[in-house]
């Protein structure tokens, strides 16, 4: 190798292991440990894993391979790419009884729901579930005497056009988890929490409190059905698949994109190496479909 191959050597060698420290120090201020991967138990007689399966290198190098592109996309998303989209932001009515209200948040899987008043354009407050049962342990559990107003941090907006990597120090400046994106107008687009950023980085994080993917169900038949507000990036990464999302958000945003129309019920479309099959149509959203592989037809 020449002077030149080198120093291009260094300088890629030297990108790689300041995206890796930084990935540590960022995991690590956010509460999250990274482990060594400790090797896998072989087989002394046939050097297969003790399961039987061949060791998956590739799948360990892809994984590795994709944190890395999440860590330098940082710049390039804004947080309405990752954002929770308002049809499926969970949310409290300031204006109900406090009962009613505690009830919402104790079955929520979030700790956070914003509070609002009016409409959900007019969010008055983020209520924390453990600020509120500390509420309420000082009342002696007595409902009557909560203030769910007084209990509510105040709302962080953000525009959605900033940039994940913006997003992120900023979280990590107020040492906040939670923001409301608004668009130019100030109307509420959704929500963004640290967790959505992270998982840019390192791909999906589960914990006790998570459940199965809202809106979308895998059928016997290998089809998947989807609802159409289900976001392409959430899709993308829970079923491994690749469709694009730079013109639309979500599903049904990419299918009508692509029809350049808003498709009756039972129409059928193949593109991006899947067949879509809208299945339910409400006024002019397209409420429901049938995904598989084009191959299946």
């Amino acid at each position: 190798m020449n002077g030149a191959g080198w120093i291009v050597a260094a300088v890629l060698a030297a990108i790689v292991l300041l995206a890796l420290f930084f990935r540590a120090r960022l995991l690590a201020a956010c509460g999250y440990a990274l482990r060594p991967i400790e090797p896998p138990q072989r087989s002394e007689r046939n050097g297969k894993d003790e399961d039987g399966d061949e060791p998956r290198r590739d799948d360990t190098a892809a994984e590795e391979r994709n944190r890395l592109e999440g860590l330098f996309d940082l710049d390039e998303l804004e947080v309405s790419d990752v954002m929770v989209h308002r049809t499926n932001m969970r949310s409290v009515n300031a204006d109900n009884a406090p009962e009613a209200v505690v009830r919402e948040i104790l079955q929520s899987p979030h700790t956070r729901m914003p509070l609002w008043k009016g409409s959900l354009d007019n969010i008055v407050g983020v209520l924390h579930a453990k600020d509120l049962l500390r509420a309420l342990n000082e009342v002696g559990n007595d409902f009557s005497r909560i203030d769910v107003m007084k209990i509510a941090a105040k709302p962080w907006f953000v525009p959605d056009t900033t940039t994940l990597q913006e997003q992120l120090n900023a979280f990590l400046r107020r040492k906040a988890h939670f923001a409301i994106v608004v668009d130019e107008y100030g109307e509420v687009e959704g929500l963004v929490t640290l967790e959505d950023i992270i998982e840019e980085i390192v791909g999906e994080i589960a914990d006790e409190h998570d459940i199965d993917m809202q809106g979308v169900k895998k059928e016997a038949d290998g089809s998947v059905v989807v609802d159409g507000t289900v976001p392409i990036r959430d899709l993308n990464r829970a079923l491994d698949w690749d469709l694009p999302d730079e013109e639309a958000t979500t599903i049904a945003g990419l299918v009508i994109h692509e029809t350049q129309s808003i498709p009756e019920e039972k129409q059928a479309f193949t593109f991006h190496g899947k067949r879509f099959v809208v299945m339910k149509r409400e006024k002019n959203r397209i409420a429901r479909l049938r995904i598989r592989p084009a191959s299946e037809g």
